[in-house]
């Protein structure tokens, strides 16, 4: 079956990056590094020899370069013996294989580097990152500034392996002169959703959905396990096991599958479906759309009504999952590398640039006390929608971290997929994707 063989492909992927060997592999970003020129003369030579080059892999596309040079700039500008060079390696994947390769080789290892928050278990079980915890004690970080969830997402067995740097969350995204205008609410809870949709909804007499009333991401998991989790599912339990085939999973998917077949709703899947939702949603055909935040500013200027931003619809608790990305120094550094890196690393976790970063790219400000500063207000003032993710820091979860959950999460959203728009009993389906779901979870 499909699932079977992308369960395999998934699995590749982990042992990749628990470490296996690519010592042969040519990094993208060894093909990009340049020399630095000859020293002209011995006292030429010997001021170069005070400067480290610290090199920063990043996955950081060209809508976020002039933030980034600004940024590396100014540090450079304020350190005479410190160089950050930031190297673009492509996207969170094609950055895990070169991070691996450089590691596996013991070589051309960055000072900094960035890694999806997924990757932060099995970089931390397979030893790559630096604890951060004696650089934090020395120098008196703050770590009690980030949101508990943000802690939690870039540790490995209660060990600071990282830190959390462009962050996001999911959001529901709403037309507000629309919103008003039928005079409704975003439902606070998923119990609220169906009368919600059935007022939202805008549904012909020959059955033809004019207007969805909400769109649910299903491309990945991240943006639905936050429904599963607040309504009493436990997707990893304490025996190892999953509990996606329990009476409340079971409810959960029937409703979404109920919804969808009323056309009140759909589960957004395939290779545009984020494109096809985004532009549903400006077009007027979505009331509302579920969506990550880091995307506040592209979804505001791309529709000609007012977007309103709301927490997602909760359970028993209301909390959400972290996505983005966090920063880490590689362990096998020398010390004088990885001392040079944490200071850098330690600026770019700072209030100052982390308000840079929240005000231009859209990702989320990390710092709680961002909020009393001059530059958090007047961000407040500009995105008053982010008051919502302010209040709620610290229910922003790290999500599920072990090594097999990528696994785990593409047998989920295949069967979701699968479940939703084909003529699947739910239960009996639940109960099939549980089997699969067990045995990567076992190990077998």
């Amino acid at each position: 079956m499909v699932r079977k063989y992308l369960v395999g492909i998934a699995l590749l992927t982990v042992i990749a990056i628990s470490g296996c060997s690519a010592a042969n592999k040519e990094t993208t970003a060894e093909a990009n590094t340049s020399k630095a020129p000859a020293a002209e003369t011995a006292a030429d030579t010997e001021a170069a020899s005070d400067v480290l080059e610290i090199e920063f892999w990043h996955a950081l596309e060209s809508q976020y370069q002039e933030t980034l040079n600004r940024v590396v700039g100014e540090f450079n500008d304020s350190h005479d013996n410190i160089v950050i060079k930031p190297m673009y390696i492509g996207n969170y994947t094609a950055l895990n294989e070169a991070i691996v390769s450089a590691n596996a080789a013991n070589t051309n290892l960055p000072g900094v580097a960035m890694a999806n928050i997924p990757y932060v278990t099995a970089y931390g079980a397979g030893g790559l990152c630096e604890d951060l915890g004696p650089y934090i004690q020395r120098d008196g970080f703050e770590i009690d500034d980030f949101g508990e969830g943000l802690i939690q997402a870039a540790k490995y067995e209660d060990v600071q392996v990282a830190l959390p740097f462009l962050v996001s969350t999911e959001v529901v995204y709403y037309n507000r002169d629309l919103l008003n205008e039928l005079g409704l609410q975003i439902p606070k809870t998923w119990d609220e959703i169906p009368s919600f949709l059935e007022k939202a909804s805008d549904i012909s007499a020959d059955g033809k959905t004019n207007r969805y009333g909400m769109v649910f991401p299903g491309w990945i998991t991240w943006y639905y396990e936050p429904f599963f989790i607040n309504n009493g599912v436990q997707l990893v339990t304490a025996e190892g096991k999953t509990d996606l085939a329990s009476e409340h999973s079971v409810k959960l998917v029937s409703d979404l599958k109920d919804w969808t077949k009323k056309g009140y709703s759909y589960l957004a899947t395939g290779e545009d479906a984020a494109s096809v939702m985004r532009q549903n949603f400006i077009d007027g055909k979505a009331l509302s759309v579920i969506y990550t935040s880091s995307l506040y500013d592209t979804i505001v200027d791309s529709c000609s009504f007012d977007v309103g931003m709301d927490w997602l619809p909760g359970g028993k608790t209301k909390e959400q999952v972290l996505g983005g990305n966090v920063l880490f120094l590689p362990a096998k550094n020398d010390q004088k590398v990885k001392d040079a890196s944490w200071e850098f690393l330690s600026y770019l976790m700072s209030k100052d640039v982390n308000m840079i970063w929240a005000s231009e790219s859209g990702y989320l400000p990390t710092r709680k006390s961002v909020q009393e500063t001059d530059e958090g207000k007047a961000f407040l003032a500009q995105k008053p929608e982010f008051q919502i993710i302010f209040d709620n820091l610290d229910i922003i979860t790290p999500g599920i971290q072990r090594t097999d959950w990528s696994q785990v999460s593409t047998t989920w959203r295949n069967w979701m997929d699968e479940i939703i728009q084909e003529d699947l009993d739910v239960e009996t389906a639940l109960k099939e994707m549980e089997v699969e779901i067990n045995e990567i979870l076992s190990g077998s």
